[in-house]
């Protein structure tokens, strides 16, 4: 996909774009950047317009000493598809951008059509001890020392030296690494770990979107994870869709955390048949008022109960008032 930089608000966003037709936005995980799209991205570009952003403080982006929270992420999203001339878009988020994703679709549901969360954020308590020993105080000042440019470089080398006796890594282990390497940067770093502070801390996540996923019934839902995902259980996924009514779960179970990169292929044509087979939301701020009206009070599913597809702008049922 083509690299290209906009303005928004005196701070620079990079984005990759390409292709034409209805919008879908793909974003990323934390640490990481638009490239873990590239692939994806180049497949469905034969059928949509796909923009894949460098959030605010990665990659290419700009990375001012402000706000990280997942808001203000969703905050920036929809200025930069404005400043592009985009009005609605189906949201698709990766880990961390999964839940700028969720909080896109909850701060501005008339711009949304579709939601779509791989191996997302926010929807669970649980979450790898790595993340939860980074988020633990002073780490920050200490971790330069195991992420520094001398072994950065090192790493480079010792990939390149796999490569060629045919021992490359997986495409996901691959991207865990860029994210990694892209720690070596001073303003990278601290924009890291102020991102990751907002949402995780020594006992897990500390974001959740549980107690709002009965917003969703309005909204097309495609949830999508790794079988093997060693940072947020799939049993994240599961629960997610039995509270989403008529959301759809894929589990790509031979994938980890990355499932859009270990799996390319499947993950672009999953994601086209579900935007094939579903009609786009359309929510103006008066039906939003309404379901929340509806809805306050409203209650998780109760265990064991399998969700029903629901109507839009209507309560499952079993979300009472």
């Amino acid at each position: 996909m083509e690299l290209r930089h906009v303005s928004v608000h005196g701070h620079r966003l990079a984005y990759r774009t390409q292709g034409s037709g209805p919008v879908l936005v793909l974003l990323h995980g934390m640490a990481g950047s638009s490239s873990a799209w590239n692939e994806v991205g180049a497949a469905l570009g034969a059928r949509f317009t796909v923009v894949a952003p460098d959030l605010l403080g990665h990659g290419e982006s700009a990375k001012p000493r402000g706000e990280y929270s997942i808001s203000g992420h969703a905050n920036v999203l929809r200025d930069l598809l404005a400043a592009l001339g985009h009005r609605r878009a189906s949201i698709v988020g990766h880990s961390f951008g999964g839940g700028v994703a969720m909080q896109f679709a909850y701060q501005y549901p008339s711009q949304c059509e579709r939601l779509v969360l791989v191996s997302s954020g926010g929807l669970g308590r649980e979450v790898g001890w790595l993340l939860r020993a980074l988020s633990a105080p002073g780490v920050d000042h200490v971790f330069p020392f195991v992420c520094s440019p001398a072994l950065r470089s090192a790493g480079e080398r010792m990939l390149a030296w796999l490569d060629g006796v045919g021992l490359r890594p997986a495409p996901g282990a691959m991207e865990s690494w860029r994210a990694y390497a892209g720690l070596a940067d001073r303003e990278t770093r601290i924009a890291f770990f102020r991102t990751l502070r907002g949402v995780i801390d020594v006992e897990g996540q500390a974001v959740s979107a549980q107690d709002r996923l009965y917003l969703a019934a309005h909204l097309p839902t495609l949830i999508v994870w790794g079988g093997r995902d060693g940072f947020i259980p799939s049993a994240h996924a599961r629960e997610t869709h039995r509270r989403i009514p008529g959301s759809t779960l894929e589990i790509f179970e031979s994938a980890g955390h990355f499932p859009q990169c270990d799996e390319p292929g499947r993950f672009a044509a999953t994601l086209e048949a579900f935007v094939e087979a579903t009609r786009p939301a359309s929510f103006s701020e008066d039906d939003w008022h309404d379901l929340l009206r509806a809805g306050r009070g409203a209650r998780p599913a109760p265990a064991g109960i399998d969700p029903e597809p629901c109507p839009a702008g209507r309560m499952p049922a079993w979300a009472g008032a």
